[in-house]
């Protein structure tokens, strides 16, 4: 079996789950392109913990959490893909020592994940496990446990993250979701994918270093976090793709990253 590739998804609102426009097409052509991977390992900015967890049932719920404004259709939406018990058992044994805790009944798959999957994956055919991240902990904490989860790459499991370069819903411009991003915004999403253009994640771990910048655009990590997931399980050969690439209501980066082995 080939090496599958690492993705981050940039997610917006839940509602795009209910859209087909370029961001989906793009979602879609991007899970034909992976091909059906064994399973799916998830890391969502919507599980935060204490310690670290892992969903093991297996028929996880589909979780709708956001509040109560969205339309009942959003609310209707199910993606009934299976679980894993036997990924959720592989990723504790990859993670130790770090303790994971083998969750059967408590999450699911919430729309970081479902909003996506649905449309790289719209048959929900494929077993999904979601990781949960540690509240409690730096960016270089998640960067080094998520390069204990490489090996998996070369099982047939995909390794994704959902989350966003930019997240700041106070700065959004809500009448507009095509309108010119923040000029801190664009500098923001464009020094992290320089980062890892030059395959220089120890930038992106230390994103903070980029002041107001990063302040604004991180104006909490937990959106961001999902991306050094990702960064910690690419392999050396991984060329990046950016695809979707833009920002939204001038502060909420789209912008999508998949590392693959380089083709001659």
């Amino acid at each position: 079996m080939s090496r599958l590739p690492v993705v981050f998804f940039g997610h917006g609102s839940p509602m795009i789950a209910l859209e087909t426009n370029d961001t989906t097409r793009t979602w879609r052509a991007m899970g034909e392109a992976f091909g059906k991977p064994k399973a799916i390992l998830c890391v969502s900015a919507h599980w935060l913990t204490q310690g670290v967890a892992v969903t093991a049932m297996a028929a996880p719920r589909t979780i709708h959490d956001f509040g109560a404004s969205f339309p009942k259709a959003l609310f209707d939406v199910q993606y009934p893909a299976p679980g894993s018990p036997e990924l959720a058992a592989r990723v504790v044994e990859l993670l130790a020592p770090q303790p994971v805790a083998l969750d059967q009944q408590t999450w699911g798959l919430d729309h970081g994940t479902w909003s996506v999957l649905s449309k790289a994956y719209p048959d929900a055919d494929v077993p999904v496990v979601q990781l949960s991240m540690d509240a409690g902990k730096p960016p270089a904490w998640h960067f080094d446990l998520a390069q204990r989860l490489a090996p998996l790459r070369d099982e047939g499991v995909l390794i994704v993250g959902t989350g966003n370069i930019v997240h700041n819903l106070p700065a959004m411009n809500w009448g507009e979701r095509h309108c010119a991003p923040y000029e801190w915004s664009q500098r923001f999403n464009d020094y992290i994918k320089q980062a890892i253009a030059d395959d220089a994640p120890q930038r992106a771990v230390d994103f903070a270093s980029q002041g107001q910048d990063a302040s604004r655009s991180v104006p909490t990590p937990d959106h961001y976090w999902p991306l050094l997931y990702v960064l910690g399980a690419r392999l050396p050969g991984d060329a990046p793709t950016f695809a979707p690439d833009h920002i939204e209501h001038g502060s909420l980066s789209m912008t999508s990253v998949t590392l693959a082995p380089a083709t001659a």
